[in-house]
């Protein structure tokens, strides 16, 4: 899926197939953990978590790949050392399938998006 019309989260999942539902389901339930006070949202056809109106961090199933679009350069920088590694765009993290998400370093940085406000790509 490279993007959805779907009119909420609940609808983009079940949108999904069967096999990815579980793994996309399961990122969701961290960002809703790690980002209290966030508004959960459907941005720019896809999961959107936005704080004062603005997202700040974002993910969707592709066709080839899951992303985690971190719209906030300052976490990015935060992280450098762990991202290197990483498949990485401009603010976007990839990870080949559903299973293959680092769900340890998506939880840190999304403790780093809840910890400090700052501003948007």
């Amino acid at each position: 899926m490279v993007s959805s019309n779907a009119a909420d989260v609940d609808a983009y999942l079940a949108e999904l197939p069967e096999a990815d539902r579980a793994a996309l389901s399961g990122l969701r339930d961290l960002f809703r953990a790690e980002l209290p006070g966030f508004e959960e949202v459907m941005a720019y056809g896809m999961p959107a978590y936005r704080r004062g109106g603005a997202p700040e961090v974002a993910f969707a199933r592709q066709k080839r790949h899951v992303s985690v679009y971190l719209m906030r350069e300052d976490v990015v920088a935060a992280h450098a050392d762990r991202l290197a590694g990483q498949d990485m765009g401009k603010g976007c993290l990839r990870f080949r399938t559903p299973a293959a998400v680092d769900l340890d370093l998506v939880r840190d940085l999304l403790r780093t998006v809840a910890a400090t406000p700052g501003p948007n790509c």
